[in-house]
């Protein structure tokens, strides 16, 4: 955007759009399971056993606690790629 031709610039700024995409997603997890839909990764949900009806009822049991801290160190993972 400002002209910089910088490969690691590049790299570290596609490290941190895939963060903040990732962060948005979970940002707006609630919202859309009130309109009864889950943009989550399915592969994620069942690795822990949890279904899209989970998230769309807003059950906080421990499975589904832990697919949203899986998906925020996916997160966390690229930030520190960028540091």
């Amino acid at each position: 955007i400002l002209g910089v031709r910088d490969i690691h610039a590049d790299h570290a700024a596609s490290h941190i759009g895939k963060a903040q995409g990732i962060v948005t997603c979970l940002r707006a997890t609630p919202y859309h399971s009130i309109r009864q839909k889950v943009f989550l990764p399915m592969d994620i949900c069942m690795l822990h056993g949890v279904s899209q009806e989970d998230f769309i009822r807003g059950k906080q049991e421990k499975n589904v606690r832990d697919v949203i801290y899986d998906i925020a160190s996916q997160a966390h993972i690229h930030l520190e790629h960028v540091r």
